[in-house]
């Protein structure tokens, strides 16, 4: 089948919905013209343009005119071209390149040319390279100048003599220093010596200081300071307020303490330093497998070493009450005592004032 090669570009030119090419846009002398002549074959009015770009007649017909002073920024501006130029059917990217060409940005500062200042190197090159040298050559000098000083041979001293006054023995001009007995240091003065008010030891203690016979009746009389329980471990058993007796460890060992019905109330290897709290008014026996292993604390002071492996918990607690009845009766009998006294005085005191008073 034969290529029909015949012309009917004017059969096509009747038809209603022939539309030319449309033109290329590097094709115009400027921008604007191109937009123009684009404008003009699609037969459509800046105003219809504008409809469809949503930019204002104004700015279409200043990018036609190419009067680029009367458009907005140039963001907006570039936006505006390639609007216009989507809507003519043209390049976008390439109406907006010649946009650029054309209106050059004011806000970029131009600079110099890359080929001056590798002029200006290639000048000066020289005189940086013979500085630079030169700085080299003299850190070289100085290093080497220091070391060969470090290695030179000692010098002997230019003293002729050692001065008078350096030697150990008497300066010229002074006199011999001799060195005495050490002093005593002298009395700290800013502590003040300890007042002492007359009587009142006496009359607090009931024994005269000055007195040695009286020092020695006191210490003679009083009763010997016991060791107080001191807890060094585990504390088992009853609390503080509800028990006389404590028992505590020295080294481990058992203690197991059984009731009268043979319950076991309590039972443990204590470690040294635990100790356990015996209630009070319980009948039961305290066994332990060494006595000497454990310490008797009565009142919260030591009453001795256990004396057997079975010890009855109410013999510890009948001497605990004990002595907690003697400890009260001697604190009531100095108490009585001092009282006694007290009034005593205070009736010396009122006869002296009397037989004053008549005199």
């Amino acid at each position: 089948m034969a290529l029909d090669t015949g012309n009917r570009s004017e059969e096509f030119r009747a038809h209603p919905e022939w539309k030319d090419v449309v033109p290329s846009i590097t094709d115009a002398p400027t921008l604007g013209d191109g937009l123009r002549v684009a404008r003009e074959q699609s037969g459509r009015s800046l105003a219809e343009l504008s409809a469809v770009t949503r930019v204002p007649v104004r700015y279409l017909t200043a990018l036609e005119q190419n009067d680029f002073s009367t458009l907005p920024n140039r963001v907006f501006s570039i936006g505006y071209v390639r609007a216009y130029a989507d809507a003519l059917g043209l390049d976008e990217q390439l109406a907006v390149e010649r946009f650029k060409r054309e209106t050059p940005d004011p806000s970029v500062p131009l600079q110099a040319p890359v080929g001056v200042a590798f002029e200006d190197v290639r000048r000066y090159s020289p005189r940086l390279i013979a500085a630079g040298l030169a700085l080299i050559v003299a850190v070289v000098g100085w290093n080497v100048f220091q070391r060969v000083s470090l290695m030179r041979a000692p010098q002997p001293s230019d003293i002729a003599a050692v001065p008078e006054s350096w030697t150990l023995g008497a300066v010229p001009g002074q006199s011999a220093l001799r060195l005495s007995a050490p002093q005593p240091a002298p009395p700290d003065q800013t502590i003040p010596a300890l007042y002492v008010t007359p009587g009142l030891e006496a009359e607090l203690t009931g024994v005269d200081p000055a007195s040695p016979e009286g020092l020695a009746a006191a210490a003679s009389s009083a009763s010997p300071v016991q060791r107080a329980f001191n807890p060094r471990g585990a504390i088992y058993g009853a609390s503080a307020s509800a028990s006389q007796v404590v028992i505590q460890a020295r080294k481990a060992a058992s203690l197991v303490v059984r009731m009268a019905d043979g319950r076991v109330l309590f039972a443990r290897q204590l470690a040294p330093g635990d100790a356990w709290r015996a209630p009070v008014g319980v009948a039961a026996t305290v066994d332990v497998s060494d006595p000497t292993a454990f310490d008797v604390y009565l009142n919260g002071e030591h009453g001795g070493a256990l004396e057997a492996a079975l010890t009855p918990l109410a013999q510890l607690n009948v001497r605990a009450q004990a002595l907690a009845r003697q400890a009260a009766a001697e604190v009531a009998a100095r108490t009585q005592a001092a009282q006694a006294e007290a009034r005593t005085r205070a009736a010396t005191v009122q006869s002296a004032m009397v037989t004053a008073a008549g005199g």
